[in-house]
């Protein structure tokens, strides 16, 4: 008997090809930036995009996460003028326009925050297969969440992700490599 190799071949023989699919991470959105203004993936065509999902009051994950981004951004130089670095909120019923925006600026005026309604939050969430959930507490609620930042292309291809303990030369290393290939 004759085994057809494209259909039969048995598991580990090595002449079979294993084909996966490649998760998507990202897509589109309608969000609203620190500013007030409706901003979609397609506002931030043409720039790298370092996006991290969080929200302003995170004490444990996003305070390193954001300074090590505001880090990166400093590594990066004239180069990060082809970047943008995005701040997601996970608690888009306390995380305002204007409250993100205050946050921001003193603390991190180069990133931009974006909120939306529950549904939005929740689709950009489901795009990027961040985990976070609202946990209710005696004195009111905290939200842990996903602690991954995401280096997207110029295109709104998905590039890369950190782990929550990578340094900021690795994220500025990375965004230097990419744009030495385009």
């Amino acid at each position: 008997m004759e085994m057809n190799s494209s259909c039969c071949t048995p598991p580990g023989s090595g002449s079979a090809t294993i084909v996966r699919p490649v998760p998507t991470v990202g897509g589109s959105f309608r969000l609203i930036d620190d500013s007030g203004a409706a901003v979609t993936e397609r506002s931030y065509f043409g720039k790298y995009l370092i996006v991290f999902f969080g929200f302003t009051h995170c004490q444990i994950v996003c305070p390193p996460a954001l300074a090590r981004i505001d880090q990166a951004l400093e590594e990066l130089g004239e180069l990060a003028n082809s970047v943008r670095a995005l701040y997601v909120t996970v608690d888009p019923e306390r995380d305002t326009p204007e409250v993100l925006h205050a946050f921001l600026a003193a603390r991190h005026p180069r990133i931009t925050g974006l909120t939306g309604s529950a549904a939005e939050i929740e689709s950009m969430k489901k795009a990027y297969h961040v985990h976070a959930r609202r946990v209710d507490e005696p004195d009111g609620y905290r939200m842990p969440h996903s602690a991954f930042t995401f280096l997207m292309g110029p295109e709104g291809d998905y590039l890369k992700h950190f782990a929550d303990t990578v340094d900021s030369k690795d994220i500025a290393a990375a965004v230097k490599a990419f744009q030495a290939v385009r």
